[in-house]
């Protein structure tokens, strides 16, 4: 699979990463088997690129990782991670004492000395303005407890704000057909500064797969049920923050577009992997199948402009009035 350099940590990685957060929780239950399957087939895919975080399960998801690779110690896998949710989210909280405390569950969970990169996890947008924050991150790569940091965030405005910083390897944010602002200024800032740009909720929390109705049921533990409108966190981090049955609908278009032999999925991961600026992009798997698969988007032809087009119609009329000015 093609490898991309993950901005300024100045690490390889693949262009299909693998997302972890459905290992842990907030997406129904997955055994620890179904789990490890689930890993094994990103790797044997070619993935190198595991993105967790530690309130994950509660620690489940980092876990899993670690016990994973303690097990197959060939396995050449880059693991960032994330810290700042375990805490109240304000501002004091983000502290060096904090910082350690959470990095050293966080490598106790890995089961290793050093964290290839340390993201903060969607933090209050003042955190990210912060000049103690960032002395706070740069002494843990001086004490050799992190390799790299960088940042999670919600909005446009916030990635810019951490792209002015320095240390900032990377940034994560959400991008997919359904949510284009990031297009605008964010990826063209961050090619020009050597940042990576790591792509969130790529598949919109599964729309973007076409295989939703109006009528599908979730699980009463999994977040497309109890936070579609932000009742437990951002509402952008549920299907894009889209309404739903507009979601359905337009996930329907966009399914049109699918070229010959590959999936809406697959297609929604090539659109993404090809965006300039784009350094890896970690869609999540609940099964080996659904692993496989997202790995297979890296071998798609590039989507011609006419399908470019095409989606940036879409997005227009129908999300933009609606996403684009909130995140």
């Amino acid at each position: 699979m093609e490898q991309r350099t993950l901005g300024r940590t100045g690490r390889d990685v693949s262009v299909v990463g693998q997302g972890t957060w459905q290992l842990g929780a907030d997406w129904g239950e997955v055994g620890e088997k179904e789990a490890t399957g689930v890993l094994d087939a990103a790797v044997e895919s070619g993935v190198t690129f595991f993105d967790t975080a530690d309130v994950y399960g509660d620690g489940r998801s980092e876990q899993l990782i670690g016990r994973y690779l303690a097990a197959r110690p060939d396995a050449d896998v880059f693991v960032a991670t994330k810290m700042g949710r375990r805490a109240e989210q304000l501002p004091e909280n983000y502290v060096l004492d904090n910082f350690r405390t959470w990095n050293d569950r966080s490598r106790a969970n890995l089961g290793v000395d050093t964290l290839d990169l340390v993201q903060l996890h969607c933090p209050p947008s003042a955190v990210l303005s912060s000049d103690e924050v960032y002395d706070a991150l740069d002494t843990l790569v001086e004490e050799g407890r992190i390799a790299a940091y960088g940042v999670s965030v919600e909005t446009c405005a916030e990635a810019l704000t951490a792209l002015a910083r320095p240390g900032v390897a990377s940034i994560q944010i959400i991008l997919n057909p359904f949510r284009l602002k990031p297009l605008d200024e964010v990826l063209p800032q961050a090619a020009k500064a050597g940042v990576g740009i790591i792509a969130r909720v790529p598949l919109a929390s599964g729309l973007l797969s076409g295989r939703y109705t109006a009528d599908t049921v979730f699980a009463p533990d999994d977040h497309r049920t109890f936070n579609r409108h932000g009742e437990a966190f951002d509402q952008g981090e549920t299907f894009s923050g889209v309404d739903y049955a507009t979601g359905v609908a337009a996930a329907a278009e966009f399914a049109a577009l699918a070229p010959e032999g590959a999936t809406p999925a697959q297609t929604a991961l090539r659109w993404i992997v090809q965006q300039p600026g784009v350094t890896t992009v970690i869609p999540g798997a609940r099964s080996v199948d659904q692993a496989r698969a997202n790995a297979g988007a890296a071998a798609l032809a590039p989507l011609p402009d006419t399908t470019l087009d095409a989606v940036r119609e879409l997005y227009d009329r129908r999300f933009r009035t609606s996403v684009h000015d909130r995140w």
